[in-house]
């Protein structure tokens, strides 16, 4: 195997979908150090929900891509109504921090604020020249499964016009996403060129279900849904024992998902410690391993929750110790940072 075939297998693995896979191929084959960035509205807490994305920048990372962090104030401040422009800095702040602080980085991320560039003129100039071209019902096909969208605002409107147009000013060759994102990714590659402008590689990766189970949105406003990167043992463990991991369940299973979409992709294999009695200890070196072995119900739901509360606690250990030392930055967020 090339060495480009081995960038492009680590970098798309576990993705959900590329647009396009031969264009990333192209691409890792003319630039040994790509670039690539992920967006983070900093609305509210960084959660489970957030890392498999992030544990992707370490696959880019290791890759060879430049990778950036767009902290994304005024795209919070459009769609949540709940995030006041006065809080803006505030929330820029726990945003970085939680991020730095959740993942053992190989390279520290590159951090843009989004207000540093999006008020400049020319930004300004392209947001209204791509406003002319994009009709309402296309800016809300885009901004369906991002934005709250249940009274839209033109704020949320623009938001998916902003987005396409970072691509450009942060000077990157791919975006990384979740997968909800896709009809605002596929936008930007139509729409970017009609303004002189390349469309660029589009990453997506799967969208963990909520820890509650599927039919139940991950939302901060849902307790329990999520764990977020701050949390304490305690409550990581409550929440992953409660979690919805049912018997042989592989679909719709946060429980198999974090193993298999965050863990697995950053340890290469994990082990599981059972006494003789239930088994003995096993290890897993793949996905389709973990499945197989739940599936066929040789691996018992409590002794993967065990497993993946353990590793939680230790992931995010950082990030909670920073944090119990700067719980005033906490405070000034609100109870659902807390």
């Amino acid at each position: 195997m090339s060495e480009v075939d081995e960038r492009l297998e680590l970098a798309s693995r576990n993705v959900a979908e590329l647009l396009t896979k031969d264009e990333l191929a192209k691409l890792l084959s003319e630039k040994k150090r790509p670039s690539m960035y992920w967006g983070r509205a900093i609305t509210g807490p960084l959660h489970t929900g957030h890392m498999v994305s992030m544990g992707k920048m370490l696959d880019l990372q290791k890759a060879g891509f430049d990778t950036i962090v767009l902290l994304a104030d005024i795209h919070a401040a459009l769609d949540d109504l709940k995030c006041k422009w006065e809080d803006l800095e505030i929330r820029r702040e726990y945003t970085k921090k939680a991020i730095e602080m959740a993942m053992d980085w190989h390279e520290k991320p590159k951090f843009v604020i989004g207000s540093d560039y999006q008020l400049g003129k020319d930004y300004q100039m392209d947001m209204f020249k791509m406003s002319t071209a994009i009709t309402v019902s296309g800016a809300m096909h885009a901004a369906s499964e991002v934005t709250r969208m249940k009274n839209p605002k033109v704020s949320e409107l623009i938001y998916p016009i902003m987005q396409a147009l970072d691509e450009q000013y942060l000077g990157v060759d791919m975006q990384l996403g979740g997968l909800d994102q896709r009809h605002i990714m596929v936008m930007a590659r139509e729409y970017l060129p009609a303004i002189g402008y390349r469309k660029n590689v589009e990453m997506m990766m799967p969208l963990i279900t909520s820890m509650k189970g599927p039919g139940v949105k991950m939302s901060s406003s849902i307790p329990g849904s999520y764990i977020k990167v701050n949390a304490s043992e305690e409550e990581i463990r409550s929440i992953i024992k409660d979690a919805y991991c049912p018997v042989g369940e592989v679909a719709g299973n946060p429980i198999i998902e974090i193993a298999g979409m965050f863990i697995l992709p950053n340890e290469g294999s994990f082990t599981i410690e059972r006494d003789a009695k239930f088994g003995g200890d096993i290890t897993f070196n793949s996905r389709r391993e973990l499945d197989q072995a739940f599936s066929s119900k040789k691996l018992h739901p409590l002794d993967l929750k065990n497993f993946v509360a353990d590793y939680m606690v230790k992931r995010l250990k950082r990030a909670r110790d920073y944090f119990e030392k700067n719980q005033d930055l906490l405070k000034q967020l609100g109870p659902q940072f807390m």
